[in-house]
């Protein structure tokens, strides 16, 4: 075998190598965006108190606006007055609105709901500073600890209680760091006695 032939074979061999990494790496790139785009639909999040949501109603700028969701659950609009919103996903509050419209004021209401705000997390316990703080998508608790200044002393870390914001029985789990918080999550750091 010549060094001409060989040199040849060598650089297929890598750009083979090249080009299954590269088709490796976007395969995992795409799943990894997969896996945001599911974690960042709105469809299956339960609205409650807090939450400010944007509603569209085309062709009616009077009624359409941004609206907080008030202490019990409710958003009033303008012709229709409160509606309870509270523990609905965004497409059960767009058809509760179609129904209010459709009767009395709009022939065929078409209606946009966003979530601008998500209502604010709770962290008390072992932190340094213990609040509300507003929430941010794809925060762990964790990183809730670090806004709220990190663990004091005599906090006992890898772990908190948490008591999620749309339980109506206010049962408190323990849940690894590592995990995900939830609008609403009222989270408690636990004090080590030792």
């Amino acid at each position: 075998m010549n060094i001409k032939s060989l040199l040849y074979r060598s650089n297929v061999f890598f750009l083979l190598v090249f080009i299954a990494g590269c088709s490796s790496v976007s395969v995992s790139e795409q799943s990894s965006s997969d896996n945001l785009q599911v974690m960042d639909k709105t469809s299956v999040y339960t609205l409650g108190s807090g939450d400010l949501l944007k509603i569209t109603i085309f062709n009616q700028e009077n009624m359409s606006g941004e609206y907080q969701v008030n202490g019990k659950g409710d958003v009033s609009l303008p012709l229709i007055g409160a509606i309870k919103v509270k523990g609905l996903t965004l497409t059960q509050v767009e058809d509760r609105l179609k129904n209010k419209l459709q009767p009395d004021y709009l022939l065929n209401p078409r209606i946009s709901l966003q979530v601008m705000n998500f209502r604010p997390f709770y962290i008390l316990g072992e932190v340094a500073d213990p609040k509300s703080y507003p929430y941010v998508d794809g925060m762990t608790y964790l990183n809730a600890v670090a806004i709220a200044g990190g663990y004091t002393y005599r906090a006992k870390k890898g772990y908190v209680f948490v008591v999620r914001g749309n339980d109506s029985e206010r049962n408190e789990i323990k849940v690894g760091t590592d995990q995900k918080v939830m609008p609403g999550d009222t989270i408690r750091v636990d004090e080590r006695f030792f």
